[in-house]
């Protein structure tokens, strides 16, 4: 197709980027694009009621010290908990495709509500936010988006098979089947804009549910060591279908202890010209050391998705 190498994707408008991609890109797979993905996408509505408990994933030594020091504890666990401080609506808008969802049923809640959580538990129910995206998608119908289930926190058989229900009550025809082929073309074709990717094993057993998307983490407090860390899982190749690599900093306690005034937002955007600088290096597509869905925290703060967007010009260019 002539002409697509010259075309800026950068330009595009980031509410409906993937359905201004160049026509040369239509059959390509969506595991071999890149695009933009949200790391713990719905901590904006992260329960301050100092009532809420802490999620038991957290270490023994912090619950203990918010179960005795509330009032001094709290404020830390609020500021590096909080990954995105924007609506799901308003990532979407900002060109985010993949989210990032952490599922738990709250304890001593006899409701079966379910929420998302890190660190604490979200005000906003699972209900609520597919609702948001249902409609979000309802507006740009040819928009695609990945939803990764997981980290499961309390529920039962019950409760996985009410979320699933609820899943399919929401999406309905959006939903993209198992056996389908993932690029734009086919799945403008069916009116399929949903890919549900459910970390546990009931997903092997249900058509519409896509296995867990492995998650390339790197658990580093500093970009440099984060993207040492990326370039060495690199020389292994890449996974056959979709996967992540999260450029999202883990602060650990020593950092949080030595860093008392600062929070999880100021760390990642001290960080971003240099992990955005690496970002602008990457090639997506199906090659041995090519990367597919970037995710990050603070999307809608910096050049995050144009940036991860635009590297599909180098597809264009092999195309062409």
């Amino acid at each position: 197709m002539s002409g697509c190498s010259e075309l800026s994707l950068r330009e595009l408008p980031m509410e409906s980027w993937m359905s201004h991609l160049p026509c040369a890109l239509w059959d390509t797979p969506l595991y071999h694009l890149a695009i933009p993905g949200s790391h713990n996408a719905v901590t904006y509505c992260l329960d301050m009621n100092d009532r809420s408990p802490v999620d038991p994933m957290q270490p023994d030594m912090l619950q203990k010290l918010d179960k005795y020091m509330k009032p001094l504890i709290r404020p830390f666990v609020y500021k590096w908990a909080i990954t995105q401080e924007f609506t799901i609506k308003q990532q979407l808008d900002c060109g985010v495709r993949y989210c990032d969802l952490r599922i738990a049923h709250r304890p001593n809640d006899h409701s079966t509500d379910l929420y998302f959580y890190h660190g604490v538990y979200t005000t906003l129910t699972v209900e609520t936010v597919l609702t948001e995206i249902k409609e979000w998608l309802d507006a740009h119908p040819k928009e695609v988006v990945i939803l990764s289930f997981s980290h499961f926190l309390g529920l039962n058989q019950e409760l996985h098979v009410r979320l699933l229900t609820n899943i399919r009550d929401t999406f309905a025809s959006k939903l993209c089947p198992k056996t389908e082929v993932l690029t734009l073309r086919n799945l403008w074709a069916l009116g399929c804009q949903v890919i549900v990717s459910y970390e546990h094993s009931i997903s092997s057993s249900h058509g519409d549910l896509w296995p867990h998307i492995p998650y390339w983490w790197a658990n580093k407090c500093r970009a440099e060591a984060l993207i040492e860390e990326f370039e060495a899982r690199k020389q292994h190749g890449r996974p056959g279908g979709f996967f992540v690599t999260g450029i999202n900093l883990t602060e650990d306690l020593k950092y949080i202890c030595t860093h008392p005034t600062e929070s999880l937002k100021d760390l990642v955007m001290s960080t971003y010209p240099a992990l955005l600088g690496w970002v602008r290096e990457q090639t997506p597509g199906p090659r041995a050391g090519s990367l597919n869905i970037i995710a990050g925290d603070f999307i809608t703060e910096s050049h995050f998705a144009p940036t991860v967007v635009t590297l599909n010009e180098k597809l264009l260019k092999w195309s062409s």
